[in-house]
């Protein structure tokens, strides 16, 4: 130990402990010192650590930091030195705020140096004193003291507290097998109680504070009290050591007896020529084995495990990973297939009857089926079913199961980090599992399931790996015929599985994850397909899951359609159930009032009308976003996709008198940030086609703003629609009413095609628009949906531009020049101040500064 942390007693770093302290010689009797300390003046003080001196106590110290051998070479003919403890005892150099306050005058009875310069030191305790102050801290600690005196305790009081402090140490004595018996005697023999006290205070198995707590009390009884306390505690963990020694004995006893059974028993079984449970064990798996189809590499495998599952002792913590590895790998379905007879008629009713609409869907599956039935071992696709929540993608997987009569299986990937839950966890790691995939193979019992991976766009990564690389080889069909789990590490034919992923968005995938699937887009429900599946599956369902008969209950076509428009606002058909499961409830709140005043009445059929929902369901939550015209230049409806579903997108625009700047509001991302700078520089370039005056773009600033800044927006979709709201306000012309528009500009003022169109369709029927302006090139996708779906575009006209200036010249309400001059009143420049002779300018400076006084800013 480094001298510069010392100053411990001799026998180790820390305060011995009553055990050890036992174990030594106990004077038969101890009387206090009859030498009377002088208190008077300043006396030298010696910090402790780890231990605490008590009066009438001798204990031996090693002393080795500086400063305390410098006490010690300075006493001179004193011998007497205040002993304090160090609050915190890992300092090397305490400060005088490091030492407590009480502590003991010591008499140094004996000093020896030692060799390396330290010195040990054997030092009696005299009296409990208080420090004043200290006086001096280099090169040693000295201070100013006063006695503690202690208070009178009753000599009767004490000698029960003797008493009591004895019997409790000598159960200590008696529960601790490292001290001798004759310890107990040598307590027993102390006749002094203070001496008593003190003795077994000081070597208690406490840390230094506690003892401190002891020494600080100005009372025999109270520290007899504190005492007492703390032996009580020793006590009481030396009966739970002792209990827990006892316990541990008796498990290793019965373990070893086991141990001698076991193998008396294994012996009389060879000779009866019966065999112990291991060997049943393998025999089990050699049955498993020989039902399994497993290829001639794999079988080499298991029954190689086998054979090693024979040789490990039951008792070794091999033989239960290799058990688990062997019942894990023979309860998978290896080469294991659905027989099941293909109808393509049988499969497409059952998907007309579980899902409404989807045709294209339904047209994929039926495809595969037609494949598959002229050649059975195809592939399976991999699909991705791609659109916002509650449009049906995770039931439709289950529908493709049952149309194709095999087991379904699904997991959830949202917020998967791992990859070993892909790929599974080595078998060398404790609790080691296959990943997920296995997994759920091993519960469908079938190598051809139909596999769903829900919410896969949701995954993530993290240090512990990448679960979407992980997923590559699953998802490619020309690589997971032989998937190698971590904790298999045989081959796995997973050729025949049909995955089906499903996601909001592709964004968040990696572009070699987006390859390996065939992405099939469910855009969401226009309001008659939402009435047709709300009427076929929703309300039956609600109706069976509250208890409600069809003969007390009824929910018409136009309240469908109300709460549809007017209380949800969605792609799918989630909320659409919510608030129907919400009218149940209460319906059911309503019939079972009716039953509470007579149980065999027939309830009252309740119909709920528009008129009616109201009661049920509240107040409306939305309304039509455009059912008034536009009636001030500047603003522009444009149509957006989102992650949920389409949605429209108002953006305005206003002009004040400025220099010419382009404000963004509205949280607009980097893509839609230039296509406003685009937007703007192209109608600058235009300004004369469109008589914009060129004062416009010198002497005002023009500000766009997008409402609901709280959402972030980005997209390559809102050039057109920006374009549009910065020319009706530089124009003054108004934007006609019930029009949205999609599409992207370039400098040169084409419109090139987007994305998301059925989804923005849908979304400015529900607002109310009756025609919207597309990219020429995006014409197709709108006369395959009058081919696939024509009540979608019910009540809806289309207009497809390929130039700004045409669309520009459509959209705006026409004006005449007058009229828009009339509107729109350019600022005139500041005229400019004469040029002053230099002592004009001289006398102005001066009146300024005599106004601004103190204040002038002085520019040198």
């Amino acid at each position: 130990m480094d001298k510069e942390y010392r100053d411990n007693p001799l026998d180790e770093p820390t305060a011995t402990g009553l055990l050890d302290s036992l174990a030594k010689a106990v004077p038969q009797s101890v009387e206090p010192p009859s030498f009377e300390p002088h208190l008077e003046g300043d006396i030298p003080v010696l910090p402790l650590r780890n231990t605490v001196l008590f009066p009438d106590v001798i204990i031996p110290v090693s002393v080795g930091r500086k400063k305390s051998i410098a006490v010690l070479e300075n006493l001179g003919s004193r011998k007497t030195v205040v002993f304090t403890s160090q609050k915190d005892s890992e300092k090397g150099d305490p400060k005088a705020d490091d030492l407590y306050r009480i502590g003991t005058v010591g008499l140094i009875l004996k000093s020896l140096k030692m060799p390396d310069g330290s010195m040990n030191i054997i030092v009696q305790g005299l009296r409990t004193v208080g420090i004043n102050q200290f006086t001096q801290i280099e090169p040693f600690f000295s201070a100013s003291v006063t006695p503690i005196e202690m208070r009178e305790t009753m000599s009767q009081e004490l000698g029960a507290y003797a008493r009591t402090i004895k019997q409790v140490a000598s159960q200590v004595i008696e529960l601790s097998p490292n001290i001798p018996s004759e310890a107990s005697y040598a307590v027993q023999n102390i006749e002094s109680t203070p001496f008593l006290i003190h003795f077994l205070a000081s070597n208690l198995n406490v840390n230094s504070s506690e003892k401190q707590a002891i020494l600080e009390l100005s009372s025999y009884a109270d520290r007899a009290d504190k005492l007492i306390e703390y032996l009580s505690r020793e006590v009481k963990v030396l009966e739970l050591s002792k209990q827990i020694q006892t316990k541990v004995k008796l498990d290793m006893d019965k373990v070893q007896r086991e141990f001698y059974l076991r193998q008396q028993l294994k012996t009389i079984q060879n000779e009866l020529g019966e065999f112990d449970g291991q060997v049943q064990e393998t025999n089990k798996f050699k049955e498993l084995l020989a039902k399994k189809n497993l290829s001639k590499e794999t079988q080499e495998i298991v029954e190689k495990e086998i054979e090693r599952l024979a040789r490990i002792p039951q008792a070794s913590p091999d033989y239960g990973v290799t058990r688990t590895y062997l019942e894990t790998i023979l309860a998978l379905p290896w080469n294991e297939y659905t027989a099941t007879k293909i109808n393509l008629k049988e499969a497409g009713r059952i998907l007309n009857e579980d899902h409404y609409g989807l045709e294209k869907v339904k047209q994929r599956i039926l495809e595969y089926l037609a494949v598959l039935k002229l050649k059975s071992n195809m592939k399976a696709p991999i699909l991705c079913f791609l659109g916002p929540p509650g449009v049906g993608k995770t039931s439709l997987g289950k529908s493709i199961a049952r149309a194709l009569g095999r087991k379904f299986v699904r997991i959830s990937l949202g917020g998967v980090r791992d990859e070993s839950e892909i790929r599974g966890h080595r078998r060398t790691y404790i609790g080691a599992m296959p990943g997920r995939i296995i997994q759920g193979l091993r519960r469908a019992g079938s190598s051809d399931a139909v596999f769903m991976l829900d919410e896969i766009d949701k995954i993530g990564h993290d240090h512990r790996g990448d679960p979407s690389s992980a997923l590559l080889e699953v998802l490619d069909p020309a690589q997971n015929s032989t998937f190698s789990d971590h904790y298999l590490e045989i081959a796995y034919d997973l050729s025949r599985v049909m995955f089906i992923a499903t996601a909001n968005t592709l964004d968040s995938l990696s572009a070699p994850l987006r390859d390996r699937m065939e992405v099939i887009n469910i855009n969401g429900y226009t309001d008659f397909e939402k009435l047709h599946i709300a009427n076929q599956y929703l309300i039956p369902r609600q109706m069976e899951e509250h208890g409600i008969k069809s003969d007390f209950f009824e929910l018409d076509n136009a309240s469908v359609l109300k709460i549809i428009n007017s209380y949800t606002r969605e792609a799918g058909v989630r909320n659409l159930e919510r608030e129907i499961a919400g009218i149940c409830r209460s319906v059911a709140k309503d019939i079972a009032f009716q039953l509470d005043d007579d149980e065999s009445a027939t309830p009252i059929k309740i119909q709920v009308k528009t008129d009616d929902l109201k009661k049920y369901l509240g107040l409306e939550k939305f309304y039509p976003e455009v059912s008034e015209p536009v009636t001030m230049p500047g603003v522009a409806v444009g149509l957006a996709w989102t992650a949920v579903g389409g949605d429209i997108l108002f953006i305005e625009s206003t002009v004040t008198k400025g220099s010419g700047r382009l404000i963004l509001t509205g949280q607009l991302g980097d893509v839609m940030r230039e296509s406003a700078q685009a937007a703007l520089s192209y109608l600058k370039s235009c300004a004369e086609y469109f008589k914009i005056p060129d004062e416009a773009f010198k002497y005002w600033d023009v500000h766009l703003h997008i409402p609901q800044g709280a959402i972030p927006k980005d997209g390559p979709s809102a050039g057109v629609t920006i374009l549009t709201s910065l020319a009706s306000i530089f124009t003054q012309r108004n934007v006609k009413g019930k029009i949205a528009m999609t599409g992207e500009i370039t400098l040169r003022g084409h419109i090139l095609p987007v994305g998301g169109i059925k989804s923005k369709i849908l979304a400015a029927s529900r607002a109310g628009i009756t025609e919207i302006l597309l990219p020429e090139r995006n014409r197709n996708e709108i006369l395959e949906a009058q081919e696939t779906a024509k009540d979608m575009l019910n009540g809806m006209s289309f207009k497809f531009f390929d130039e700004m200036d045409d669309l520009l010249d459509y959209v705006l309400e026409p004006i005449s020049e007058e009229e828009a001059l009339a509107r729109y009143l350019p600022p005139q420049p500041e005229p400019e101040a004469p040029i002053q002779n230099e002592e004009e300018l001289h006398t102005n400076k001066e009146s300024v500064a005599a106004k601004k006084g103190d204040q002038m800013i002085r520019f040198e």
